[in-house]
């Protein structure tokens, strides 16, 4: 994920749910929907930090765990990214993400 082209809000911004709701005609499932993208996004930042913390990690003294100007510089960084929720929640309204609902789908088929 390219972070630096996230248009996501840093801040936490109030919304009108039931006018999200328009994609998926329920409340509740556009919350589940914006959810489960929100916890794949939080993994997916985590992987990435992880990954680039890894680089400075040193197995010379399991006793002690120095960081350096760089580790912190990173940190930094990702702990001023948007947070999950709210890069689904603009994912969800700009029709970036592609959903399906099992359930409704079988309705259909039987019919």
């Amino acid at each position: 994920m390219d972070y630096k082209k996230i248009k996501a809000p840093a801040n936490t911004v109030t919304r009108d749910m039931i006018k999200m709701a328009d994609q998926t005609g329920n409340v509740y499932e556009t919350v589940c929907i914006i959810g489960i993208r929100s916890n794949q996004i939080a993994q997916e930042m985590k992987r990435d930090l992880e990954k680039k913390l890894q680089e400075f990690v040193s197995t010379d003294n399991l006793e002690e765990v120095t960081e350096n100007r760089e580790q912190i510089e990173i940190s930094r960084f990702f702990e001023r990214l948007p947070k999950p929720t709210l890069i689904a929640a603009e994912e969800y309204i700009d029709h970036k993400l592609y959903f399906t609902n099992p359930a409704k789908e079988k309705d259909h088929i039987d019919d």
